[in-house]
C-alpha cells in the first residue's frame, strides 16, 4: 500500500516557481547602464585628448618660424559656414531623439538623414581648408603652429568622420530591425558622442581660429 501510494503522482498539489524580482533587471538595466556608463568612460578619455592637443596648441600657437600667421591662412567667412553646419546637425540630431522618443520610426530617420548631410558638409569645408592650406605650402611641417593646428583640428575632423560613419550604420539596423531597445540605447550614445564634437568645436573654433585672428 505504501509503495503503491508514493508511485502515484500527488493530486491536488500545485508546484509555483518563485521569479527573483532581481531577475528582470539584470535582463534589462544592467546592459543599459553599463552601456552608458562605458560610453561616458570613453568620452571622458576623449575628454583627455583634446584637452592634451588644446595645450599643445596654446603652447606652439605662436610659433610662426617666420612663416604665415592665422590673420594671414584663416578664411573666417568660410569657418563660420562650417561651424553653422556642425552647430546645425546637433539641433537636428535632438529633433531625431525627440521623434525617437514618441516612436516615430520614420520622422527619427529622416532627422538623422539631415544630420548626416549637415556633418558632410562641415566635413567638405575642412577638407577644402585643408587643401588649400598644402596647395600655399601651410603644411603641417611649415612651423610648430601649423603643425599643432593641423593634428588638433584633423583629429577632430576624424571623429566627425567616424560619427557619420555609424550614423549610417544607425540608420541601417534601424531600418532592418526598427526601433529595438538597443537600437535606442546606440542612437542615445551617438547622440552623446556628436554633441560632444559640437562641444569640442566650439572651443576650437573660439580658441584656434578667432583668437588666432584677432590677436
Amino acid at each position: 500500500m505504501t509503495a503503491q501510494t508514493a508511485s502515484q503522482p500527488a493530486q491536488g498539489i500545485e508546484f509555483y516557481v518563485l521569479e527573483d524580482p532581481s531577475d528582470s533587471d539584470h535582463g534589462h538595466h544592467i546592459p543599459e547602464t553599463g552601456t552608458m556608463l562605458g560610453f561616458w568612460i570613453y568620452l571622458m578619455s576623449d575628454c583627455l585628448i583634446f584637452g592634451i592637443l588644446f595645450v599643445i596648441h596654446a603652447v606652439l600657437g605662436t610659433s610662426y618660424a617666420a612663416g604665415p600667421s592665422p590673420s594671414d591662412l584663416f578664411e573666417i567667412e568660410k569657418i563660420l559656414l562650417a561651424t553653422a553646419f556642425l552647430l546645425a546637425s546637433s539641433i537636428t540630431y535632438g529633433f531625431s531623439v525627440i521623434n525617437m522618443q514618441q516612436g516615430n520610426q520614420r520622422g527619427m530617420m529622416g532627422w538623422l538623414v539631415v544630420t548626416g548631410l549637415f556633418g558632410l558638409g562641415f566635413l567638405v569645408m575642412e577638407l577644402l581648408e585643408f587643401q588649400h592650406l598644402w596647395h600655399i605650402g601651410a603644411g603641417p611641417g611649415a612651423s610648430a603652429f601649423l603643425s599643432s593646428f593641423w593634428f588638433l583640428v584633423g583629429t577632430h575632423g576624424l571623429h566627425v568622420t567616424v560619427g557619420c560613419i555609424w550614423l549610417v550604420i544607425l540608420l541601417i539596423q534601424v531600418g532592418q530591425h526598427g526601433l529595438t531597445e538597443a537600437n535606442k540605447r546606440r542612437i542615445l550614445c551617438l547622440s552623446l558622442f556628436w554633441h560632444f564634437l559640437d562641444l569640442i568645436w566650439i572651443g576650437v573654433f573660439s580658441f584656434v581660429y578667432l583668437t588666432g585672428v584677432l590677436l
